[in-house]
């Protein structure tokens, strides 16, 4: 029997239940525990604010540790690039398509026509930098909740749009609703967009992790989150931070593109670089460490001094 931690948004719990069907069609019984976490409670505040690197697997993990359940099912790009000690992400699964997409009732908005006024809910400091860069003329709202919510408040009028991932749109069926997909060339998702990364305890039994990750991991998913959680890692970053990366695979090369913009989008710092497969953490590295050394230590600093 394999138990699967989960939040209890329904986009949570199609990709559980999605990872569960997975498992139980190589053999494994499973049985899910849904619970809220802390991302989920506290939704007056902004991610940033919160105060905590793990806002959405927190408690996750405290099941983990204890034992109470062997895996967690997470949106890759909701971790935090350094786990605590203990943890280890054992599995990524397929990726979906990356980009983000626009979502409307209104399908004649254009964010290319500066002269209407239009107002987007998100809750993501990469895509409100992003937006204020390319379509300065928009105004961002802050925008909390579970897809479902978000919808809801968008048509109480709270926004005209709502910016997304593609792939919880197309897993909760709302593709009809999208207006606009942005290219993730130019507005580059954020590191993990788009696939479901399985965390167990290092204490879990060998042998359990062994089969879970034979069941459920995807290597041409893994090399690029190595390559792209390997980038946030030296940035010291999670979803706080308006950071970005998309590795791309092709034959044995991996192609990361990765960068930092300042919360206003008035600078952008990106770097692209190719090299090995096997050598994706190492790649994700020295990228890192180019935006650090050419001028993203001093973004960073005033970054965090913004979110106090």
């Amino acid at each position: 029997m394999i138990t699967i931690g989960s939040r209890k948004s329904k986009l949570a719990m199609w990709q559980t239940e999605t990872v569960a069907g997975t498992l139980n069609k190589s053999g494994m019984e499973t049985q899910i525990n849904s619970m809220e976490t802390k991302g989920d409670k506290i939704l007056n505040v902004s991610i940033a604010k919160i105060g905590s690197k793990g806002v959405f697997t927190e408690e996750l993990e405290e099941q983990l540790a204890g034992g109470i359940t062997d895996i967690a099912v997470h949106s890759a790009k909701d971790m935090q690039s350094l786990l605590p000690e203990g943890f280890a992400l054992i599995a990524f699964t397929e990726r979906e398509r990356v980009n983000d997409v626009l979502l409307s009732t209104d399908g004649g908005i254009d964010l290319s026509d500066s002269s209407r006024p239009v107002k987007i809910g998100t809750s993501s400091v990469r895509r409100r930098a992003l937006l204020r860069h390319y379509y300065p003329h928009v105004e961002a709202v802050e925008m909390r909740g579970n897809l479902q919510t978000r919808i809801r408040k968008m048509e109480d009028g709270d926004c005209d749009a709502l910016i997304l991932a593609y792939a919880g749109v197309k897993r909760m069926g709302y593709e009809k609703m999208i207006v606009m997909e942005f290219d993730e060339k130019k507005f580059i998702p954020p590191v993990g967009q788009g696939c479901i990364a399985i965390e167990a305890s290092t204490s879990l039994d060998v042998e359990k992790a062994v089969r879970i990750r034979d069941c459920l991991n995807n290597k041409e998913s893994e090399d690029c989150l190595l390559a792209e959680r390997s980038f946030l890692k030296q940035l010291e970053g999670g979803c706080s931070i308006p950071a970005f990366g998309l590795a791309v695979l092709e034959n044995d090369e991996i192609t990361l593109t990765a960068g930092l913009a300042s919360l206003d989008g008035q600078n952008i710092l990106c770097r692209e670089e190719r090299g090995l497969r096997q050598d994706a953490e190492q790649l994700g590295m020295r990228i890192g460490e180019y935006i650090l050394d050419n001028g993203g230590r001093e973004m960073l600093v005033e970054i965090r001094r913004q979110q106090t």
